[in-house]
């Protein structure tokens, strides 16, 4: 039987509840406007007890509910204090921990998966998760060749909660959509729910994180666990010991934080250009910070887990994005427009400002203008509000410009790391990053046809990756625990 299904009817009406205690704040909010209130601060109450009511529910369950509730988690930064700091710590909670399920549910998916001898094959086997997540919960354990190792149990029946939720968050999420100002929560949960049987895939997860371990092997700056064995419902992992990312936040020296953060962005534009791979679930709970050698000598590392969602780019991120941001850059408004519309972000059969929409860019593009840029959740806040505001140019510009098919992903995890990086308020040299991974940043070359990237041609590590373009998000975030 399964655990998650089972429960269905108690899933539904939690979920279904949402809507419900949303409409009854409203009418709250009503009558406190009548007898004086006035409508900023009733406004502000509806949205942190709403906002209490959806983390509370989202953190008691598993599925579709709790990967919703991490993706929204690295937008925490653009929320406003009063809102953000009541339950911020439901959010971390939600990046790393959900409910385990029973030890004889994970004896008798390992049994049949692995075989009646299973335990034969550890030296040791913590029946305690380590962490659970959305659709699956971790294990340490000593494979019976003495490495320590990361054994990650899939649910039984955790796609037909994923789509169930998804489906009934999908529902309202218009009433969700003041939690995150300027953000669009539907078009999320769409995405959410089109990788649902990538996502339970964990053959596809073992081949896309063997491709990065295997490109970043002795890498200085990062590292990628080891797939040691994987099957049906398992994926067993090398297990690595560091800082999650999400106690950095918390609590982290200005040095972790700054060395996070660099690492952070390193990442998300070196790996594309390495592996050929985007890892798309940036959240806090999938990162560890680790000491620069066992010894502990040395400068800070990465630890990177969880890549069941991923987006195949074997070229590496596309050049128009660094085209566009370095003719952004330049102040080129004519240029920058021109290069928008033929790549579909403004469509053909409306007319825009040129300028107009080089002053909606250039505040947002800010991070790559410096140096080095700190970023922070009042930077983030300030963002997200401008773009929120009907009032404001920025949205009613926004609202025109589109945002083809393939690049929502990219769009989507360059937003979650910005999120994060401002979570973590670090300092990060971000350009720096840019002309060493981001093709079309830095001008062609004409003398030598180069680009100005690392010379990579983006296709390292995609042996046998034909087909990978997403699987499961968030549950590896429990690997390094």
């Amino acid at each position: 039987m399964s655990d998650l299904p089972r429960k269905a009817v108690t899933r539904t009406a939690k979920l279904a509840a949402l809507p419900l205690g949303f409409a009854g704040r409203a009418t709250w909010g009503l009558g406190k406007r009548i007898v004086g209130e006035s409508a900023e601060i009733v406004g502000r109450e509806l949205q942190q007890r709403t906002a209490e009511q959806l983390f509370k529910v989202l953190g008691e369950l598993k599925g579709g509910a709790m990967k919703f509730g991490q993706a929204l988690s690295v937008f925490e930064s653009a929320l406003p204090e009063e809102v953000a700091g009541p339950y911020r710590a439901a959010l971390t909670k939600l990046q790393e921990a959900a409910p385990p399920m029973p030890t004889r549910t994970v004896h008798a998916v390992l049994e049949e998966r692995l075989g009646e001898d299973w335990q034969q094959l550890f030296l040791e086997f913590e029946e305690k998760p380590s962490a659970a997540a959305s659709i699956g919960q971790v294990h340490r354990g000593v494979w019976h060749d003495g490495r320590e190792v990361a054994v990650k149990v899939q649910y039984p029946g955790a796609g037909e909660a994923l789509l169930s939720d998804l489906t009934q968050l999908s529902r309202f999420a218009r009433l969700l959509g003041p939690l995150i100002p300027g953000m669009d929560i539907k078009p999320l949960i769409t995405e959410l729910r089109d990788r649902v049987s990538e996502e339970l895939d964990y053959s596809l997860e073992a081949a896309a994180q063997q491709a990065h371990a295997e490109e970043f092997a002795g890498d200085p700056d990062v590292l990628v666990p080891e797939v040691v064995h994987q099957c049906e419902q398992v994926l067993i992992t090398e297990w690595i010991d560091g800082i999650p990312l999400s106690e950095i936040i918390a609590d982290g020296t200005q040095e972790q934080r700054d060395r996070a953060g660099q690492l952070l962005a390193r990442f998300l534009f070196s790996g594309p250009a390495r592996t050929g791979l985007l890892h798309a679930d940036p959240h806090p709970g999938n990162f560890r910070l680790l000491p620069g050698d066992p010894e502990g000598d040395g400068d800070w590392r990465l630890g990177v887990l969880d890549f069941g969602t991923v987006d195949r780019l074997p070229e590496g991120l596309p050049a128009s994005i660094g085209e566009s941001l370095r003719m952004t850059l330049d102040g080129d408004a004519e240029a920058v427009y021109d290069h928008l519309r033929a790549e579909g972000f403004v469509r053909e059969s409306i007319e825009l400002d040129p300028v107009a929409v080089l002053d909606y860019l250039l505040p947002i593009i800010e991070p790559a203008r410096v140096d080095a840029f700190t970023f922070t959740r009042g930077w983030m806040r300030g963002q997200a509000a401008s773009i929120a505001d009907p009032r404001s140019p920025a949205h009613q510009l926004g609202r025109q410009l589109n945002l083809p098919p393939s690049y929502l992903l990219i769009h989507r995890v360059t937003l979650s790391t910005i999120g994060v990086l401002c979570q973590l308020g670090a300092t990060v040299r971000l350009r720096d990053e840019l002309e060493a991974w981001l093709p079309g940043f830095v001008p062609e070359d004409p003398m030598d046809g180069t680009h100005g990237t690392d010379g990579t041609d983006g296709t390292d590590g995609m042996d046998g990756m034909d087909g990978t373009d997403g699987t499961d998000g968030g549950e590896q975030a429990a690997a390094g625990a």
